[in-house]
C-alpha cells in the first residue's frame, strides 16, 4: 500500500510538472508566435523528469559518500562542476547567503 501511495505522490509531481512546462511552453509560442503540439510538451516533460531523477540520484550519492544523510551545497556545487557559469552563479549565491547568516548571527549576538 505504500508503494502505491508513493506512486500516487510521483504521478502527482509528474503532473505538476507538465503543467508547469506546458505553461512555460505557451507563454514561449505566444511570445514568439509559434505553436507546440502536446506530443512535444510530453516529450519535454519526460526529459525534464528524466533529468531531475538523475540529479536526485547523484546528489544522494555525493552526500553519501561524504558520510552525511542530507545534501548539502557542497554536494550542488559539485554536481555542478561540469559547467563553470552554472557552478560560478551558485557559489555566489551560496557565499552570499553564508555572509547574510553571519551577519545576522554577529547582531543576535551584540543584543545579548
Amino acid at each position: 500500500m505504500a508503494d502505491a501511495s508513493g506512486e500516487d505522490v510521483q504521478e502527482r509531481l509528474k503532473s505538476a510538472l507538465w503543467f508547469a512546462i506546458g505553461k512555460m511552453v505557451d507563454d514561449e509560442s505566444l511570445r514568439r508566435n509559434m505553436n507546440a503540439t502536446p506530443q512535444f510538451i510530453g516529450a519535454l516533460t519526460e526529459l525534464v523528469w528524466t533529468q531531475i531523477e538523475n540529479v536526485a540520484i547523484d546528489l544522494e550519492t555525493f552526500s553519501q559518500h561524504a558520510g552525511r544523510t542530507t545534501v548539502t551545497t557542497d554536494d550542488v556545487l559539485l554536481l555542478a562542476r561540469r559547467n563553470s557559469d552554472l557552478q560560478s552563479v551558485i557559489k555566489d549565491c551560496v557565499d552570499r547567503l553564508k555572509a547574510a547568516k553571519a551577519k545576522e548571527k554577529t547582531r543576535a549576538g551584540k543584543k545579548k
